[in-house]
């Protein structure tokens, strides 16, 4: 096979060439590694690149292969992981100068477990500062860069794992999600990613002395549905390590992947009452959505009306952060960009009153989100407001409206990190930038499989991972 042809064949199939010994994992990893070397350097979606330790883990992932050991089904396939996890022997920076020659001498759980899969691991993947923000900037380097256009933004906070994915950097990836971190640069990027149920993937380890962001959840990316089922199969599960974690072993998503979506009942909203939308974004996710009519679903639009979930839970978000990040206010400020500044600063001002507002009204969102999901198995919207936008430039205006920049372009996604909820961006088309564009799956609280399987329908009649950027 052709470099590109590996480089951007799913990974289940590159497992299946591995195990049947038609593919060495050795030479699968210096293919990535060489790969990374070239198209790394425009795009900084990797802050580490663990070549040698890369190398090590593809010798034993294929000497495992040689001794006929039961084999995982991501078994030496390279992966790579987010800078926000934990990896012991690999340089983890969080985004942070104050982290920059950290290595850890443990794993978090999700590393734990991709280890213990015989994934081979390539390196660390770019994130803002501890996560915080949803474009992907820190000062540990240059901002990381959309393959559709390197002056654009990848989103973020997963933006390096966006980027390495569209540029067949790495055929599949873990990221985390507090507020659309997982689904920002999926959309942004043009490839698939789900936040699972909070507490379906377990988050122990990482940099925070208190919990990590209550509604952070880690998940998979990847370029397909079935890749990123596989990799989200092999993370789900308990750990009692982790407070929140679901004590339930996960259902089987592969089992009714490819059931199609005859007979699911959804609900369409292309704002949810609050949002405002850039036309084109519009236009594209609503075709998207009558696409699951056409396929055998009933379709509906409903009237749902939130109110601004970002302005009325920022305090929450806020005072989290500071708990968990404070102490580096108070003792490593200088070191700090200044989007966690600004954000500490605000934190350690939020009084308990302002807190006790935002959880009143975080249990209204939550109620009337729930009494929309027991009439409709899925809810649609798009996955962002707009498409992605040059880096640094977080728009002022969408559709001629004036918008706060900070928040407007990713209005969708704070609320179902809020309610707990499973939801997934999908690829459906591309601006007249050629811009890719995402449609926001959502399912009922510990239903992934049926977002996995909506998901999987729309692949199979607007497939997108043959669709590859100028970068790759």
């Amino acid at each position: 096979m052709k470099e590109d042809d590996l480089a951007f064949a799913p990974a289940h199939r590159l497992a299946k060439l591995i195990a049947r010994k038609e593919l060495s994992p050795v030479e699968l990893t210096e293919l990535f590694l060489r790969r990374i070397e070239r198209a790394n350097p425009r795009l900084n979606a990797y802050i580490t690149i663990a070549a040698d330790q890369a190398l090590a883990f593809a010798r034993t992932a294929e000497q495992a292969v040689a001794d006929g050991e039961p084999l995982g089904p991501l078994h030496g396939v390279p992966i790579s992981i987010k800078d926000l996890e934990m990896t012991a022997g690999i340089r983890t920076t969080f985004g942070s100068l104050i982290f920059q020659g950290h290595v850890p001498d443990s794993d978090t759980g999700v590393v734990e477990r991709i280890r213990g899969s015989g994934a081979v691991i390539m390196g660390k993947t770019n994130t803002p500062e501890f996560g915080v923000s949803g474009t992907t900037e820190n000062r540990l380097g240059d901002a990381c860069r959309n393959p559709w256009d390197t002056s654009r933004t990848t989103g973020g906070s997963s933006g390096g794992a966006g980027a390495a994915l569209a540029a067949g950097l790495c055929p599949v990836a873990t990221g985390s999600d507090a507020g659309g971190s997982i689904r920002i640069p999926s959309s942004f990027c043009g490839v698939y990613g789900i936040k699972p149920t909070l507490g379906r993937v377990p988050r122990f380890g990482g940099v925070a002395r208190s919990s990590p962001n209550p509604v952070s959840q880690p998940g998979p990316m990847a370029r397909t549905v079935k890749d990123a089922a596989i990799l989200l199969q092999l993370l789900a599960g308990p750990d009692e390590r982790d407070v929140i974690t679901l004590r339930e072993e996960p259902p089987d998503y592969l089992a009714d992947l490819d059931a199609g979506v005859r007979g699911l009942k959804i609900a369409w909203s292309p704002d949810l009452g609050f949002a405002t939308v850039d036309p084109e974004v519009a236009e594209t996710t609503t075709a998207a959505a009558g696409l699951f009519e056409e396929m055998g679903a009933t379709v509906e639009e409903t009237d749902i009306r939130l109110d601004d979930p970002f302005t009325n839970v920022i305090p929450i978000r806020l005072a989290d952060a500071y708990a968990a990040y404070g102490h580096f206010y108070e003792e490593r400020r200088e070191d700090l960009s200044d989007v966690v500044l600004e954000r500490l600063g605000l934190g350690k001002d939020v009084s308990g009153a302002d807190y006790a507002r935002a959880l009143r009204y975080l249990e209204l969102m939550q109620r009337q989100v729930a009494l929309l999901m027991e009439e409709y198995d899925l809810l649609l919207t798009p996955t962002m407001a707009v498409s992605a936008f040059p880096i640094g430039q977080r728009p002022s205006t969408i559709a001629g409206r004036e918008v706060f920049p900070d928040w407007a372009f990713n209005p969708f996604n704070q609320v179902f990190n809020m309610t707990r909820q499973p939801a997934a961006n999908v690829p459906c088309g591309f601006t007249s930038e050629s811009l890719p564009v995402g449609l926001h799956v959502v399912g009922r609280l510990r239903d992934e499989a049926t977002v996995l399987r909506a998901s999987a329908a729309f692949e199979k009649v607007s497939p997108w991972a043959d669709t590859h950027p100028p970068v790759a």
